[in-house]
C-alpha cells in the first residue's frame, strides 16, 4: 500500500510540473504568435500586393482538390475557386473513386467534356480512369480515378499539375478571393521558401455568396464555437509561434502551398498514414537538412481558407481520433529526427515539443484526472494538488485560449458584432468544463489505437455549404 501511495504522489507531483512547463510554453506560443501576426498586419497591404501583380512578380498556381462523395458542396467549392484574385491558376478536382454524383454534378455546372490528356506519371498511384476538361472554363480540370485516399488523389494532382507551385485545398473549404496572393507574396519575397501554410477558419455560421464568405457570426451550437477557439488557438499562437522560430512541422490539409518540385523530390505524399500532411512537412524537413540545402517552412496568418467543422461530438471524435494517430503515425516514422542536432531546430525543439507535448499531453491529462479520484481512495489525496491541477490544467489554459480569442476578434476582426466576442470569450473558459476532457479521453484512446488503426479514416459527416446566390 506504501508503493502504491507513493507512486500516486509522485505521479501528481510530475503532472503538476508538466502541465506548469506546458502552459509557460503556451505563453510564449501566445508572445510570439501576436507579434507574427502584428508584422503580417502591417506587411499584406492591398498597395503592396497590388505592386506585386503590376511588377508581375507571381508564379501561376495549380490548386489540388481531393475529394471523396462530395456531391453537397463541390460545386460551391469549385465555383468559388474559379473566382480567385490570382493572374494566373489552374483547379484540379481529383475524385478517389466516387460513390455518389460528385462528378456528375460537375459535368453539369461546368460543362466537362472528356479529354484525351497527355501527362507524366511522376509518382505512382492509382489508376486514373479518366481526365475531363471544363468548356466554360479552361482552367477546370477532374480527373476521376480508382480510389486510394487523400494522399493517393494528391499525387495524381501533382502528377497532372502544370505550374511550379501546388496548393492543397480541402473540398469542403473556401478559399478567400486573395489568398493564393498573399500567400505567394511569401513565395516570391525568399527563394528558398518551399512550403507556406495558411489560416484555416471554421465556415459554420458564416453568410457565403457566390461562394464567398461575405459575412461572419459565431456559430450557434457551442460544439462549433468551441471549434472555432481552437483553431484561433492552434494557428495565430501554436504554428504561428513555431513559424517565427523555424520549426513549423505541420501545414493543414486544407490549405496549403509547396513548390512542386520539393514534393517531387521526397516522392509525393504518403499513402499509408493518415497525417499525410504533417509527414509530408517533415519529409520535407529531413530531405532538405540531409541535403544541406537552405530552405524555409513559414506560417502565414493573412492567408484565409474557411473549412466547414463538424456539428456533432460523434464525427469530432472520429475526427480528432484520426488526428491523433496522424501524429503518432507521423513521429513514428520520423522517430530519427528525435533530439538528432542535424535536423537543427526541427530535431532539437520542434520534434520532442510533439512527443511530448501533444502526443503525450491526452495521456498524462486523463491519468492526472484519474489519480485525483484514486488519491482519495487511498487516502492520499492532497488539496493542494487539486487546486493546483485545476489551476495549470483549467484556469491557466482557458487564459491562454483568452488571449488566442482576442488575437481573433481585436487584430484581425473577425467577428464585428460584440454579442459574438463576448462569447467567443465565454467559450474559452467553458470548454475547459467537459468539452477539452472528452476530446482529451478521445485522443487517450488514439494513441493505443495507432497500430490497429494504421491508415484508417473513418466515415466523416458533413453538410452542404449555404450558399446565397448574388442578388
Amino acid at each position: 500500500m506504501r508503493t502504491a501511495e507513493a507512486l500516486v504522489v509522485g505521479f501528481q507531483q510530475f503532472v503538476l510540473i508538466y502541465f506548469a512547463v506546458l502552459n509557460l510554453t503556451y505563453a510564449l506560443f501566445v508572445y510570439l504568435g501576436l507579434r507574427s501576426v502584428i508584422v503580417a498586419a502591417r506587411g499584406m497591404s492591398e498597395i503592396v500586393l497590388q505592386d506585386l501583380l503590376e511588377r508581375g512578380a507571381y508564379k501561376p498556381v495549380s490548386i489540388l482538390v481531393p475529394s471523396y462523395n462530395e456531391e453537397q458542396s463541390i460545386v460551391s467549392s469549385v465555383r468559388a475557386l474559379l473566382g480567385l484574385h490570382h493572374p494566373e491558376y489552374e483547379v484540379v478536382v481529383i475524385a478517389d473513386g466516387p460513390t455518389d454524383e460528385t462528378v456528375t454534378r460537375l459535368i453539369e455546372a461546368f460543362a466537362l467534356v472528356e479529354v484525351p490528356e497527355v501527362y507524366r506519371v511522376t509518382l505512382p498511384t492509382m489508376p486514373v480512369h479518366r481526365v475531363l476538361r471544363s468548356v466554360r472554363h479552361p482552367n477546370l480540370i477532374v480527373a476521376e480515378k480508382e480510389n486510394g485516399g487523400k494522399a493517393d488523389a494528391l499525387n495524381v494532382g501533382i502528377n497532372l499539375a502544370r505550374y511550379p507551385i501546388v496548393c492543397a485545398v480541402d473540398a469542403d473549404s473556401l478559399l478567400d478571393a486573395r489568398a493564393l496572393l498573399r500567400a505567394y507574396r511569401i513565395f516570391s519575397e525568399d527563394e528558398t521558401v518551399v512550403a507556406v501554410g495558411g489560416t484555416v477558419r471554421p465556415l459554420n455560421g458564416a453568410t457565403v455568396r457566390d461562394g464567398v464568405v461575405t459575412s461572419l457570426r459565431l456559430p450557434t451550437k457551442w460544439i462549433e464555437r468551441f471549434q472555432t477557439l481552437e483553431y484561433a488557438r492552434a494557428f495565430f499562437t501554436g504554428r504561428a509561434a513555431w513559424s517565427q522560430f523555424g520549426a513549423l512541422v505541420i501545414i493543414s490539409g486544407a490549405f496549403g502551398l509547396f513548390r512542386r518540385d520539393a514534393i517531387l523530390a521526397v516522392g509525393g505524399y504518403k499513402t499509408s498514414t493518415v497525417g499525410e500532411d504533417m509527414e509530408l512537412v517533415a519529409r520535407i524537413h529531413r530531405h532538405f537538412r540531409e541535403s544541406g540545402r537552405p530552405y524555409r517552412i513559414v506560417f502565414a496568418p493573412d492567408p484565409v481558407c474557411w473549412t466547414e467543422v463538424p456539428s456533432e461530438f460523434s464525427t469530432l471524435r472520429r475526427q480528432r481520433n484520426r488526428w491523433h494517430r496522424g501524429l503518432w503515425e507521423t513521429l513514428w516514422t520520423h522517430r530519427r529526427m528525435l533530439l538528432n542536432p542535424r535536423y537543427g531546430r526541427v530535431g532539437m525543439v520542434g520534434i520532442p515539443y510533439f512527443w511530448l507535448f501533444e502526443g503525450l499531453a491526452p495521456v498524462i491529462e486523463v491519468l492526472g484526472l484519474i489519480s485525483i479520484p484514486v488519491g482519495f481512495a487511498l487516502g492520499r489525496i492532497s488539496m493542494q494538488f487539486v487546486v493546483l491541477f485545476f489551476v495549470f490544467a483549467v484556469l491557466f489554459g482557458a487564459l491562454l485560449s483568452e488571449l488566442a480569442a482576442g488575437i481573433e476578434m481585436l487584430l484581425l476582426v473577425r467577428y464585428p458584432r460584440a454579442r459574438d466576442r463576448l462569447t467567443l470569450l465565454l467559450a474559452a473558459v467553458v470548454e475547459s468544463l467537459g468539452y477539452r476532457q472528452i476530446l482529451a479521453f478521445e485522443r487517450f484512446l488514439a494513441t493505443f489505437q495507432v497500430w490497429r488503426k494504421r491508415g484508417q479514416w473513418g466515415k466523416m459527416r458533413r453538410g452542404a455549404i449555404e450558399n446565397e446566390p448574388a442578388d
